[in-house]
């Protein structure tokens, strides 16, 4: 059985996490898979959207219990590699050039959480669980901590991360780490479908360059982003995709996006 499973439809690629006996639990070979997919998925001109989400019952629950096992007896050389390539994990995710969709159909645990964070749009089933489980094993959140901090905020993080509890997806929702909320799986791709049908009406450039604008200004001096933001507007209002967005408006006829 393989780690990953891709299903392409159409414009949209879902990427499954493929260890459903073992909730999804990460090893460092489907770490290294994952990155590498979404690395090319971010570059394949032909996929539009991206979802993320886990066979079986469970999202993913983190890292494999055995692969935690091996790392008590790393050497700080070797879990420092380690802790490089989940952040690379993230980053991959985070920064894919197409919209990610996370379909968060059960539990989510330790670094499944940063996954889900990585994620533009999140939905989750209700029943689905929530942790930031490190620190009860005596180690903590850290190459995730960047990109769940930018979606739950510094003030959420401190209580989650500090009590390692798990928590509903009610409350989830609440600290905004996910945005909508299904009653069941059914109803989990019915939202879901909705939200990739309403991420393709957008141009593919313009979803790319607006995702780095966000990782761009956030956190950023407001006065510190005028040079900035200006520059890109101008760019793209003078793009092809621009011009072909505008005209398109004007003209009252469907985008190049939205022909084929």
């Amino acid at each position: 059985m393989i780690d990953i499973q891709l299903i392409r439809s159409h414009k949209t690629v879902t990427v499954a996490l493929n260890r459903p006996n073992q909730h999804n639990a990460m090893t460092p070979a489907m770490i290294r898979e994952l990155t590498d997919t979404f690395h090319s998925l971010s570059e394949d001109e032909s996929v539009r959207v991206v979802v993320l989400t886990g066979n079986g019952r469970s999202f993913c629950a983190g890292a494999d219990l055995n692969f935690m096992r091996a790392a008590a007896d790393f050497t700080f050389e070797e879990n420092l590699a380690d802790g490089k390539a989940i952040f690379d994990l993230m980053a991959a995710v985070n920064s894919c050039h197409k919209p990610v969709v996370g379909r968060i159909n059960g539990s989510v645990i330790g670094g499944g959480t940063g996954l889900a964070s990585c994620c533009d749009v999140t939905v989750a089933v209700v029943r689905a669980r929530f942790a930031f489980s490190e620190t009860r094993l005596g180690i903590v959140p850290a190459v995730i901590a960047p990109y769940v901090v930018a979606k739950i905020g510094a003030g959420n993080a401190r209580e989650f991360f500090l009590t390692g509890e798990r928590f509903s997806a009610e409350i989830a929702q609440r600290i905004g780490l996910i945005q909508h909320l299904a009653a069941d799986e059914n109803e989990l791709d019915a939202i879901v479908a909705d939200r990739v049908e309403q991420l393709l009406q957008a141009a593919p450039g313009a979803q790319a360059v607006a995702k780095q604008i966000i990782n761009t200004v956030a956190d950023k001096p407001i006065p510190a982003m005028r040079e900035h933001t200006a520059t890109m507007i101008a760019k793209r209002r003078a793009s092809a995709e621009g011009q072909e967005g505008m005209s398109s408006f004007l003209e009252k006829r469907k985008p190049s996006w939205l022909s084929d």
